[in-house]
């Protein structure tokens, strides 16, 4: 029996012979090129990578303001893959399923992505309701704060020391395009500046949730997955916030901050 040929891939504009470049092997300069532009510099990465059609839509449909900040500079496609329309207008690489899934870095290889060139982070005043994850250092665990708090109106982040990267792939999984929706800013320290600040925390010390003040302006700051704000010397004006809860010691740090953002929007956030 003869060989079924899979049709050839759709013709890209800008390219001789109507084809973008194929990458199969990481000895590739082009993919070694990729790589190079997806490791932070600093404090802060560059360039980011939406990885599947899920978040490049998720993108599309992010405010404007958001969008002007994440800017699309490559598309990516898997070999075996139909052309995807957000594809049109840029360079396009298309990559061996090897290569896609190491990109990934885990679960099945996408069949589309794009390179995101990332733009400076917001200045002035922060919004009416934000969520501070400081320390969180899980990529997933930052996702699902960011997804959590989005959910329920909030409309910034303030990432503090040892924060995982926001961009990060995984991070991007666990928010499901989150953080497409709020403006994300590095601060080095709580900065009261006139609003609510609360220190997610259950120490004794900590004010109960359910007789907290929890009106806009608010800034809701979640600790380290693994120790919180033990040690932490919060500066006045931030209180410490307890969960009541009973059987276990603590909650995971994605979860206390959900409990509490939907109980500031319960109230309505008056």
């Amino acid at each position: 029996m003869g060989q079924t040929l899979s049709a050839a891939p759709a013709p890209v504009p800008g390219y001789a012979g109507g084809m973008p470049p194929i990458l199969t092997s990481r000895a590739n300069p082009r993919y070694k090129d990729l790589l190079a532009r997806l490791r932070p510099t600093g404090l802060r990465r560059t360039h980011t990578l939406l990885l599947g059609a899920k978040l490049m839509e998720a993108w599309l449909e992010a405010p404007e303001a958001t969008r002007a900040r994440l800017r699309p500079v490559l598309a990516l496609r898997r070999e075996e893959a139909a052309a995807h329309p957000l594809e049109a207008g840029l360079e396009t690489w298309m990559l061996g399923e090897g290569l896609m899934r190491e990109l990934a870095e885990a679960g099945s290889p996408p069949d589309h992505a794009l390179l995101m060139e990332l733009g400076p982070e917001p200045e002035g005043p922060l919004s009416e309701r934000v969520i501070g994850p400081w320390g969180i250092q899980d990529p997933g665990n930052l996702g699902a704060i960011l997804r959590a708090a989005a959910a329920f109106g909030f409309q910034e982040a303030l990432l503090g020391p040892g924060c995982a990267d926001p961009f990060a792939p995984k991070a991007l999984r666990g928010s499901m395009g989150a953080a497409f929706l709020m403006p994300l800013r590095r601060v080095e320290r709580p900065e009261p500046d006139g609003g609510r600040w609360w220190a997610l925390d259950g120490g004794p010390e900590a004010t109960p949730l359910e007789g907290a003040d929890l009106r806009a302006p608010l800034r809701l700051l979640v600790g380290n997955e693994g120790h919180g704000w033990r040690g932490t010397d919060l500066p006045e004006g931030v209180g410490r916030l307890a969960i009541p809860i009973q059987g276990v010691e603590s909650l995971n740090a994605a979860v206390a901050a959900g409990i509490a953002c939907f109980e500031a929007a319960r109230r309505g956030f008056r």
